[in-house]
């Protein structure tokens, strides 16, 4: 499958570089009312820029809470300044996913990265955090995912936002604990709550707009501005959300691994044994019947996971 047509390209963020919380690219906006401690962050990773778009839509308009405090975060600066259009998949990070990164025993050992040291920097913005949306977008055309985790909160908060259609209840990921699952927002009965988003493809124009809305979906479901302001922003809801809950990952073994079609996500396969792939010569087949294929890897590494399989819930 040829890499998706460059419609959203990275904008210019250095005049969000100065914010007022010591940390270059950091902003927050506190309400002088009582409320919840909001995050929105962007650019977890570097060539995923609809955040970027996203942010830059709430400082154009000057959204500020009515309750609480909204930061809004540029994450990996670093990797998305290093975009090249030639390459733009390389702006993912400069040494290591910044998404694998969120414990307290990676970010207090000693390994060194460019992105373990931005994560240090704003380890505190996350640990503070009441919510926290963090936007995504994925290499395939696949409609927007929510992935709200398996408590029963980020369910809640998902279908408050009433966007996207899909959601997915998903374990942590096993190459490393991303933002979303980091301190408060792991335990069940914590009131802390994250959402992260996939927007859809890079660099598609759609998946910016989806970045937006679902700021202000967000921001709304939260009560943290006041629904004339937010209107122009929320689309319409679709009639019903549907659930999906991840019943494992298949991570690849071998150096040869290939799907027997271009899945791109959400593609249901009927009937289980069916083969959707080999990892070298062992088929890798669907274990139940009407099983949902959520974002496959055109790009497969040993040890990386190919997709992760789920089914519809109610």
């Amino acid at each position: 499958m040829s890499d998706p047509a460059l419609e959203l390209l990275p904008i210019d963020i250095e005049a969000y570089r100065n914010g007022n919380t010591g940390i270059d690219y950091i902003h927050r906006f506190n309400s002088g009312q009582p409320g919840p401690n909001v995050l929105i962050n962007a650019l977890t990773h570097g060539n995923e820029v609809c955040g970027a778009h996203a942010l830059a839509v709430l400082f154009e308009n000057d959204i500020r809470p009515q309750r609480g405090s909204l930061t809004l975060s540029f994450a990996n600066v670093a990797a998305y300044q290093s975009f090249d259009a030639d390459n733009p998949g390389a702006s993912r990070f400069v040494d290591e996913d910044f998404n694998r990164l969120w414990s307290d025993e990676i970010l207090d050992g000693p390994r060194q990265s460019v992105e373990l040291t931005r994560a240090r920097e704003i380890r505190r913005v996350v640990a503070e955090a009441d919510y926290l949306l963090d936007l995504h977008s994925m290499h395939l055309p696949c409609p927007p995912l929510m992935l709200c985790g398996t408590a029963p909160k980020g369910r809640r908060l998902a279908f408050a936002m009433g966007v996207p259609e899909h959601v997915v209840a998903d374990p942590g990921h096993a190459a490393g604990p991303r933002m979303r699952d980091y301190g408060r927002f792991v335990p069940v009965d914590a009131e802390q709550t994250a959402l992260l988003i996939e927007c859809g493809q890079h660099w598609a124009a759609a998946t910016g707009q989806v970045a937006i809305e679902a700021a202000f979906h967000f921001l709304d479901a939260l009560g943290l501005v006041e629904k004339d302001i937010a209107s122009p922003y929320l689309v319409a809801t679709p009639s019903s959300q549907r659930m999906i809950e991840v019943v494992g990952p298949v991570t690849i073994q071998t150096d040869s691994f290939g799907f027997a079609e271009d899945y791109t996500g959400l593609e249901v396969i009927a009937q289980a044994g069916t083969v959707i792939g080999h990892d070298g010569p062992q088929p890798v087949v669907t274990p139940h019947d009407d099983c949902v294929l959520i974002m496959p890897t055109h790009r497969p590494r040993s040890g990386q996971t190919a997709v992760r399989l789920g089914r519809f819930i109610d």
